[in-house]
């Protein structure tokens, strides 16, 4: 999962993006519209990042590029703001559709498409008032709201390397003290409108496997438990301040100080301000876990399931989707079990005992995490030197693999993806959950690994935005769930397809039950929102197909309640580009080329699944002429 983009499209409401990542049809002679088209495209990215100050710091994108200056600001969450970036979508797509696409290049009317089709389900999915749309429906829960990015951000993304940078950092410590009253001004707001998110995304007992309560409040609460000298925010300050020769003892001791006094005499108390707000809510909070309790629930459902995965397919079919997925992928995994000498059991039951095995598990210790994070660091470099047998075109960017913050990894999700910035300053990162490594057994990892990174998310979005000739907003900001989440689960496939389990019966096993995960997806996804399945239906239905870690599957179950669709993406996505290869092989016998397939899909970008298969039809015709 790229978090990157989620993270900040989610805070910028209109969020003038859907997302992930970025897209081009290469070449071709310019059409008389196309430099109105490009100057449009220019200015929209520019009010975009404008609006999203974190995201330009994460791009690491000139202030002119920005808009202004960006490095002492934060995105404004109040309503109003909310407001004023959906009037500017609007206006966006009015633009777009004053110039037309008559006038544009086959190259610029993909980017016309492109771009009009990001905005306008951006606008759609924001067309109900309160969180962050249909997408992000509720602003504070175990997975949603600033305290789940922002200190990570600050501390890991925020350079210090002159005094103006670390006096912007004080004024974003300032701000970051805002961002969280204005989210319970938010809160308060959409509770007086109907709209309370899960008792159990607020807090609740631990569960099999779990260890501490869950949920929003205990997340909270761990956060402003040190000492404000011992917080991340004031400790990663004055490690980066140390290395700062420009910068005196004396004034980086003061800096400091001012850093501790923010911490607590603003932030501190900004939480325990949330932590008091959703200790309110509780008593109103109900078990409910599908957005079809909130007003308009079933229209915003379909609203989200279109951002999510650019399809018109209904909860129904997606549903049906995900079993059918289901019953081919058990049985193969069920053949290798035996092989094996798996005999006894469900599927899902011999998976399970896998989770258990000593020869399986890494130490629960900072030791063992470390050669985890070694081993998978090895697998990456065994992939990326096979790469140029899938692709022409190769991604440049670094990959980094490190473990989600521990202040975060009670809520966050088992992996994801933090982009490159543009300008080589900081490589691409895949963050693994080690909060257990019980939960990542080594038969899972080999997967979740070309997932997150290479073949999948590093390696698409760092194509994306090294490749020559796309406009901006196409290879930097704009990005579609399906076509990303596709393409990494795509990856999955492509690993095995290379011969990376040959060897290796369990990591095949590994491949086989995250895809049953990921079909398992489109049914308890559909079923929550759509069906009306409690949280406990759900979990119980992944844990019949998958056999993972009960508490693992819960974590993913409360995330499927407040991200609603976005795990219909992945499956749609890779059985959509699946399908695009199948029709290109067929139609081409000999002359089709795996590399210039996945050269088309990748150098072109992020794309909605329509465009997508358009460029890959005209590829398909071009190599037949």
């Amino acid at each position: 999962m790229d978090t990157t983009r989620r993270a900040v499209l989610t805070a910028t409401a209109a969020g003038l993006a859907i997302l992930a990542s970025g897209c081009n049809q290469q070449g071709g002679a310019a059409g008389a519209g196309d430099t109105q088209l490009n100057a449009l495209l220019d200015r929209i990215s520019t009010q975009f990042l404008h609006e999203a100050p974190e995201f330009a710091t994460s791009l690491a994108v000139t202030e002119q590029r920005a808009g202004g200056r960006f490095k002492d600001r934060l995105t404004d969450a109040s309503k109003e703001a909310s407001h004023h970036r959906l009037q500017l979508s609007q206006q966006a797509v009015a633009d777009l559709q004053r110039l037309g696409r008559d006038s544009l290049s086959n190259a610029g009317k993909v980017s016309y498409d492109v771009v009009a089709t990001a905005l306008q389900q951006a606008n759609a999915a924001s067309a109900f008032d309160y969180g962050g749309g249909a997408t992000a429906p509720y602003v504070l829960t175990q997975l949603t709201g600033s305290y789940a990015n922002l200190p990570d951000f600050l501390a890991s993304q925020h350079t210090v390397a002159n005094r103006d940078d670390a006096d912007a950092y004080l004024s974003r410590l300032s701000a970051y003290a805002r961002v969280l009253d204005q989210e319970v001004a938010v809160l308060n707001a959409d509770v007086a409108s109907g709209v309370v998110p899960p008792d159990f995304t607020i807090e609740r007992d631990p569960g099999p496997g779990e260890s501490g309560k869950k949920g929003a409040i205990p997340q909270l609460r761990a956060f402003i438990a040190p000492a404000p000298a011992q917080n991340v925010l004031v400790a990663s300050f004055v490690q980066k301040l140390g290395n700062v020769a420009s910068i005196s003892a004396a004034d980086r001791h003061t800096l400091a100080q001012r850093a501790q006094t923010i911490v607590h005499d603003e932030i501190y108390p900004a939480y325990q301000r949330q932590i008091d707000a959703l200790t309110a809510l509780k008593p109103r909070a109900t078990h409910d876990a599908g957005i079809w309790k909130l007003p308009r629930g079933a229209e915003m459902y379909a609203a989200a399931l279109t951002a999510n995965t650019t399809t018109s397919m209904s909860p129904d079919e997606i549903h049906q989707m995900g079993l059918d997925l289901i019953q081919s992928l058990t049985a193969e995994m069920d053949t290798i079990l035996k092989a094996q000498g798996m005999t006894h059991g469900s599927v899902a039951e011999r998976v399970h005992s896998l989770y258990s095995r000593p020869d399986q598990l890494y130490p629960n210790t900072d030791a063992g995490r470390d050669r985890l994070l070694a081993d998978l660091n090895r697998q990456v470099q065994v992939i990326r030197a096979r790469m140029p047998e899938m692709c022409n075109t190769l991604a440049r960017a670094d990959l980094q693999i490190k473990r989600v913050p521990v202040f975060t990894q009670d809520g966050a999700p088992g992996g994801y993806y933090q982009n490159a910035a543009l300008d080589g300053s900081r490589p691409g990162a895949y963050y693994i959950n080690l909060r257990n490594t019980a939960e990542v057994p080594k038969f899972t990892l080999p997967t979740l690994t070309y997932h997150e990174g290479i073949p999948g998310h590093h390696w698409q979005i760092s194509i994306s935005q090294e490749a020559g000739g796309l406009p901006f907003i196409r290879s930097a900001i704009l990005g579609f769930n399906a076509y990303a989440e596709g393409w990494a689960l795509y990856a999955e496939q492509l690993a095995d397809e290379m011969g990376m389990y040959a060897n290796d019966a369990f990591g095949k096993v590994g491949y086989l039950q995250s895809a049953a995960f990921r079909a398992s997806r489109l049914v308890c996804d559909t079923g929550l929102h759509a069906k009306r399945w409690t949280r406990e239906q759900a979990i119980d239905s992944m844990y019949a197909v998958t056999g993972d870690q009960r508490s693992s599957i819960t974590t993913e179950i409360e995330r499927y309640c407040v991200w609603p669709g976005q795990a219909c993406g992945y499956m749609v996505g890779r059985q959509a580009i699946n399908r695009m290869r199948d029709h290109a092989r067929t139609a081409l016998g000999q002359r089709f080329d795996i590399k210039g397939f996945h050269d088309t899909i990748l150098v072109n970008g992020s794309t909605p699944l329509s465009v997508t298969e358009s460029l890959v039809n005209d590829w398909v015709a071009s190599r037949r002429a």
